[in-house]
């Protein structure tokens, strides 16, 4: 189930993208209802159900080319050679953002279980033209 500060945090969002380690499909069916959903499958997304997740994902947004996988270890690719703006990824559940050679490398963090002593964070990217930028926004300490 979804904390309900998630479900605050992410209404009204246009689109969600959630970079893996899902932990139970209802989370995917919670997340749908309230915005159409992008999914990827992560570590611990071992069971059946989790099968049906591709590894990564491209997705264009409001004209904005987003990558988005779980370990940025796995990257196979140059994301500005590739013409991404965004790379959306999760697996260290450190909520973080940085720019390198023109992409943003975005991880909102977790807002599921609590993971060692990391804050409960979700992620937003804000796409305004041709610019994004992306805000974390804690749910919890």
């Amino acid at each position: 189930m979804l904390r309900p500060e998630a479900v605050a945090a992410l209404r009204g969002s246009e689109h969600i993208i959630h970079a893996g380690d899902v932990g139970a499909p209802e989370i995917l069916g919670e997340l749908a209802q309230l915005a159409p959903l992008t999914a990827i499958r992560g570590n611990i997304d071992k069971s059946a159900w989790a099968r049906k997740l591709k590894e990564t994902e491209v997705l264009e947004l409001s004209g904005v080319l987003i990558y988005v996988l779980h370990d940025l270890s796995g990257m196979d690719l140059k994301p500005h050679a590739a013409g991404f703006k965004v790379i959306v990824y999760g697996h260290s559940h450190v909520p973080k953002q940085e720019l390198r050679d023109g992409v943003l490398y975005f991880n909102p963090g977790s807002a599921g279980p609590r993971r060692f002593k990391l804050p409960i964070t979700i992620g937003r990217l804000v796409i305004e033209g041709e610019k994004v930028r992306g805000e974390i926004v804690r749910l919890a300490d």
